[in-house]
């Protein structure tokens, strides 16, 4: 049978409702709005009645939280339902779908899909609800669902590849019709070029999926043929501003004649890389890996792992995905992420470290200066956010660094860039050349249509019907598949069986199988779909995520695919090498593509460009424009657009997985400093104390005025930002992101990135830091409008966790100094100065004498100054004549605690809550409130919550036991690691430091029997374990609409649930944090221990107040120590805590609470500084009822928190204060320990 069913938070819990109602109200003005009910609405085919019953309790409602029905009930109130276009992937109904499978073999063919309905209730007049349809529906990626039927929507029937019948015959006039009738992204002259080819080579007329594979290939995103255009003729226009240019020129043109005789084509690229080769040939480069797999930028590098010295590669990747995240914020943004991981892991690295810098128009402008046909700014820039973290905090990639440039020229087009860090041992990679006869097996996601040309669609420049024409160009991303990938490449008995790699990037099949290999034979039937009815074109070129494919020697294939289903990764092998140098594409048994590797190598036809370099009118590069008494400028930069607070944003993304945070990205007692630099240890098994330093450096309104100026600048400002964190940028290596406006013939426009690649290689040469990747887009144009001239530096080294230094003032009394480098008359930096200031620097770091530092940012040296103070709130006193507002590229703030021999003294930080700036005087809490005003609305800090204090327990309930009756050398742990686990690793390595002997095991669910067959072995393993331990994460992506369901639905079957009886039984200690906690409160286990006990006034855990994801260091106390898992701590005592999660809310009765504080059930709880619980929600970051972070069971012997206590180890959160180590794992472990 086939069900529809409706499913509406209850009053209370209606988060969702409530933030859409608000948003309508302000952003459409809607006078006669009441109320807005939103429900998820689930189409349900091929299921039983009986099995539905069970399903709506156990999966698709909350019995706590949700009310579900099967008849829409709008109270005569006008509504609207939406649905995700056919072919968009929906995690939400994945997860259904897994989850049904999980609770019965009945529903191996149930099919789900879902949707929305938004009621709105009032007086609301059909050009009114019109409006919201057009403000609610992003049209790439939805559409108005009609609720008057209930069927599957059929699918297109593949259809035959048809062959261009008379291709090679037409004229000009007939081919340019072709070439704009398909909508190709190549040249005229790559048309013609193709045409010879098939008339003078193949003979014949090609098939619709050559020409799309060519189209693919040769496309600027996948072969960037702007950056490979012959630039034949250089003018560069006599001026003040343009001698430097000119000088930089001829040193470019030294360098070529040094690195390769003149013998290569002058070219954008050529300038981008001639640094680093150059850098190789003197030896300055002698770290860098050599290999044919260019996967990512990737080093050499010693690290420590406990006490010995190994041998590592450390890679880095940069990646864009402007077009995508322009017309759908969230698939675009999530699928950058995901994008910039696979291609360090197709490398065998595991990705640990992330970086998000992004550029927008001001988010805070009106609805109605939204751009025609174009999403408003605040709508990109918050859904982008979204999708970003939601990606990266699902995998378990810790973001440590995010930041936002504002600038009116990203209304043209938006800048979405993720950069990502990754390391391996260097022993457990295999490089070696595919030979004929290898096989190439693709694991992880399925095909489907999702990112259909999203390689030649981000190539192309925007124009007014991107929006309605991009559908299948956006791709959707998986988190939970690419995290299995993640694991499976983690482990070296997978790595060293693997020859080569390719992620299936932009081009999909026909790129990722096709660069594997010179000659390859693809079977497209053998290409896992995610739906029937792909055609063989589509299935060549979809760009569909989490897919990744390998090459194997054939006598490896069984041992491999063993490995991947351990994993839970589904594998095809879908094509071979061959002897024959061509691209060979087989469908239905036909040979839809063969095309000559020599010809594609070609990538089409090289273009020529003549390039000018315009002398720009002389005009005033760094100063202030700021005007007024000292107090007001002070207050105007705290609330410019590129200073202002983003910490609401920032506080979205998960900067604590993977137990490797040295830097927070706010420090300080209070956390309200800024960090510097994205600061993570290497991801080792044992303990480290090396780690990976990632920053980045770019200013748009320097550049706009001068791009050559920009980029130097630009590497300058990354070189200072690892000085100012501790790190020796004499060790960087950088990689570029270059993004551009649309150049077509116009050779002054090609002046740009022309001046920005010699500004670049000039900085690399002066201070010898080569680039040695990155990405470039060019198609940043819309109309009339172009995006700034962008190069971005990032710069990457490794440094030890002892020396770094954080942002904040630590301690009063202390030296403020101002460390500068001189520029020349034209703008242009005085080289040594520069690198006097960061000698000068890491040497009274090193000293330690320097103990704080800060960049001189957008709001110059005051902007720092304010900041550093903000963190301890520890005032100062400045006096200078130092222009305090002006930019300084390279310049640095630093606190010393003995004066300085360099630098210019500002002042002293003083023991007061007021900022002192040359006679103003600003109370820091007034200047912090100034700081976070501008983006509070858009990106709350919290939820405003009241500081109302509640119970705090002080004494001990009930007697506990001390020891188990039966006691272990090594108590063994089984971390179980679901679809969506993400903290596994961290979680076995702190109950392996603990003395214990943890095991991972992984559910696997691809088939039915699969799942039987792991539902048996988990059951032993119970028995067979003292403790059982449920990590964080996201299981099934939290889905459908709920925390810990997919866990929950395990636990709860017949076999799983009787091994857990009898383990409890024998004094077996079950912990479960975050995702787990959700997980044990939602099956009954908490608080019960007996999950038959669960019903509607059981307490819960919900989304947060906030309505987002909250990572940051709470304080939290322990309320009782009535456990086994709390039995070193004394009632009282505080930690700082990680937070990390989007429903960690517990709610629960006023009767309830009661029963729990006096069982001593309440384990721990969220306080203030001064260790008295609070609801006050700078504290209290979820609004959790009576401050609850943690419970047990009655008998102690379950428990269950928010806080990542997993996540501290020495070594990290440097620039937060208290307590860090809650060490629960070992109070676990002596329970059992002999």
């Amino acid at each position: 049978m086939n069900y529809r069913i409706f499913v509406e938070k209850k009053s209370g819990f209606d988060l969702d409702a409530k933030r859409l109602e608000n948003e309508l109200r302000e952003s459409l003005q809607l006078k006669g709005l009441e109320k807005v009910r939103l429900l998820n609405c689930y189409d349900v085919f091929g299921i039983d009645s009986e099995e539905l019953a069970k399903a709506k309790k156990l999966i698709f409602s909350e019995i706590v939280t949700d009310r579900v029905t099967e008849e829409l009930d709008s109270k005569g109130a006008k509504y609207f339902a939406v649905e995700f276009l056919p072919g968009q992937f929906d995690q939400r109904a994945d997860s259904a779908m897994q989850c049904l499978n999980l609770i019965s073999d009945k529903n191996q063919n149930v099919v789900v899909t879902s949707g929305k309905v938004i009621i709105l209730e009032g007086d609301i007049s059909e050009e009114e609800l019109n409006k919201v349809k057009n403000y609610y529906i992003n049209p790439v990626e939805m559409r108005e669902k009609t609720l008057e039927k209930l069927e599957i929507e059929e699918g297109e029937l593949a259809q035959e590849v048809p062959v261009f019948e008379g291709f090679i015959t037409y004229g000009a006039e007939e081919l340019e019709k072709f070439r704009k009738e398909l909508g190709l992204a190549m040249t005229f002259a790559d048309i013609a070029f193709v045409q010879e080819y098939f008339r003078d080579t193949e003979k014949r007329n090609p098939t619709e999926t050559e020409i799309k594979v060519l189209d693919t290939y040769w496309s600027d995103h996948c072969r960037h043929t702007t950056f490979e255009t012959f630039l034949k003729s250089v003018v560069i226009e006599k001026g003040e501003m343009t001698e430097a240019i000119q000088r930089a020129y001829e040193k470019y043109l030294e360098l070529r004649t040094t690195v390769h005789g003149n013998k290569k084509p002058m070219t954008l690229m050529d300038m981008g890389t001639l640094g680093g080769k150059y850098m190789r040939k003197i030896g300055k480069l002698d770290d860098m890996e050599i290999t044919d797999e260019i996967n990512a930028c990737s080093i050499e590098v010693d690290i420590d792992v406990d006490g010995e010295t190994e041998r590592w590669l450390l890679m880095f990747k940069n990646e864009t995905h402007n077009h995508p995240t322009e017309i759908e914020p969230f698939g675009g943004a999530s699928t950058c992420i995901g994008g910039a991981i696979r291609d360090p892991l197709s490398g065998r690295a595991y990705v640990y470290q992330a970086m998000r810098i992004t550029g927008a128009g001001d988010i805070c402008e009106k609805l109605e200066d939204t751009l025609p046909n174009k999403l408003p700014q605040v709508r990109i820039s918050k859904g982008a956010a979204h999708g970003y973290a939601s990606y990266g905090n699902q995998i378990g990639l810790a973001a440590t660094f995010v930041r936002e440039i504002y600038h009116n020229g990203y209304k043209a087009k938006r800048m979405e860039v993720g950069a990502v860090v990754g390391a391996v041992k260097k022993e457990y990679v295999l490089r070696e050349e595919p030979k004929p006869g290898d096989l190439v097996i693709v694991l992880g996601g399925r095909t489907g249509r999702d990112g259909v040309g999203g390689a030649t669609g981000s190539s192309k420049e925007h124009n007014d019907s991107s929006l309605t024409k991009c559908s299948s160009e956006v791709q959707k991303g998986n988190a939970p598949i690419e995290r299995k990938i993640q694991r499976a490449f983690r482990n070296p008995e997978v790595t060293k069986l693997i020859k080569k790699s390719n992620d299936f990037g932009a081009g999909g099949v026909s790129v990722a199988i096709g660069e594997l290999a010179r000659g390859i034979e693809v079977n497209l039937d053998m290409v896992s779909v995610k739906y029937l009815g792909l055609s063989g074109t589509e299935l060549a070129i979809s760009e569909s995520q989490e897919r990744m494919a390998v090459v194997i020697a054939p006598e490896n294939r069984e041992k491999f695919e063993q490995l991947m289903k351990e994993e839970n990764l589904e594998t095809r092998l879908v094509a071979k090498v061959t002897e024959k140098e061509n691209l060979v594409i087989k469908f239905r048994g036909e040979t839809i593509v063969d095309i000559a590797r020599s010809f594609l190598d070609t990538n089409g036809v090289r273009q020529e460009q003549d390039v000018k370099v315009a002398a720009p009118v002389k005009q005033e590069m760094f100063k202030s424009e700021k005007t007024g008494t000292v107090e007001e400028k002070l207050t105007a930069t705290l609330k410019d657009m590129n200073v202002a607070s983003q910490r609401g944003m920032i506080e979205m993304f998960d900067s604590t997985v993977g137990r490797s945070t040295v830097l927070m990205p706010f420090g300080g007692k209070y956390q309200l400093t800024e960090s510097e630099a994205s600061v993570q240890k290497f991801p080792t098994r044992g303990f480290t104390n090396t780690a990976s330093v990632m920053t980045y450096g770019f200013n748009p309104y320097i550049s706009e005025k001068s791009p050559y100026l920009g980029a130097i600048y630009a590497v300058i400002e990354s070189l200072a930002r690892l000085t100012s964190v501790g790190a020796d940028y004499r060790k960087a290596r950088l990689t570029f992101q270059e993004y551009f406006e649309r150049l077509g013939k116009e050779p002054t426009r090609w002046g740009k990135p022309f001046m920005a690649l010699l500004g670049a290689l000039e900085a690399q040469v002066e201070f010898e830091t080569p680039a040695i990747g990155g990405k470039d887009s060019m198609s940043g144009t819309f109309k009339n409008i172009d995006v700034p001239p962008t190069l971005i530096s990032f710069a990457v080294t490794t440094e030890k966790t002892q020396n770094i230094v954080s942002s904040e003032f630590k301690t009063a009394g202390n030296y403020i100094y101002l460390v500068k480098p001189e520029y020349n008359s034209d703008f242009t930096p005085k080289y040594d100065t520069v690198k006097a200031v960061f000698d000068n620097v890491r040497k009274e770091m090193l000293n330690g004498n320097i103990v704080s530092a800060s960049v001189v940012k957008f709001g110059g040296a005051a902007e720092a100054v304010m900041k550093m103070a903000f963190g301890n709130k520890l005032g100062v006193n400045v006096e200078t004549t130092e222009e305090l507002f002006d930019l300084m590229p390279g310049a640095l703030v630093v606190e010393s605690r003995e004066k300085l021999s360099f630098g210019s003294l500002l002042g002293t930080v003083e023991d007061t809550k007021e900022i002192r700036i040359n006679g103003a005087v600003i109370n820091i809490d007034k200047a912090i409130s100034d700081w976070e005003e501008r983006y509070a609305k858009i990106y709350p800090y919290d939820t405003g919550a009241k500081a109302e204090k509640v119970f705090a327990p002080t004494e001990k309930k009930g007697n506990m036991k001390q020891k188990a009756s039966v006691l272990y050398d090594k108590p063994k742990v089984l971390v179980l690691a679901f679809p969506g686990t993400n903290s596994e690793y961290d979680t076995a390595k702190a109950f392996e430091r603990a003395g214990g002997e943890a095991e991972i095991f992984v559910i696997n669910n691809l088939t039915v029997k699969d799942m039987e067959a792991s539902i048996e072995e988990l059951s032993r393993k119970i028995k067979e374990s003292q403790i059982v331990m449920l990590p964080g994460g996201f299981s099934a992506g939290d889905e459908p609409d709920g925390s810990g369901k997919f866990i929950t639905n395990i636990l709860q079957n017949p076999k799983v649930k009787a091994a857990i009886k009898e383990f409890l039984a024998k004094e077996g200690l079950m912990l479960g944090i975050c995702n787990g906690f959700q997980a044990l409160i939602k099956s009954g286990l908490l608080p019960y221990g007996d999950m038959d006990k669960l019903n509607e006034n059981s307490p819960t855990l919900f989304r947060n107040d906030i309505n987002r994801h909250v990572s940051r260091i709470a304080t939290t106390r322990i309320a009782s120590n009535s456990s086994p898992w709390l039995s070193s701590f004394e009632i009282g005592d505080m930690h700082s805590m990680t937070l990390s999660h989007g429903e960690g809310k517990f709610v629960v009765s006023e009767e309830f609470a009661k029963e729990l504080f006096e069982n001593g059930q309440v384990a721990t709880q969220y306080c203030n500084l001064e260790g008295e619980p609070t609801m006050d929600g700078k504290y209290n970051l979820n609004g959790s009822c009576y401050a609850v972070e943690g419970i047990t069971s009655k008998d102690g012997h379950i428990f269950g928190k928010m806080g990542h206590s997993e996540r501290y180890e020495d070594g990290i959160f440097k620039n937060i204060y208290g307590e860090k180590m809650q060490d629960i794992f070992q109070n676990g472990v002596n329970f059992f320990k002999k």
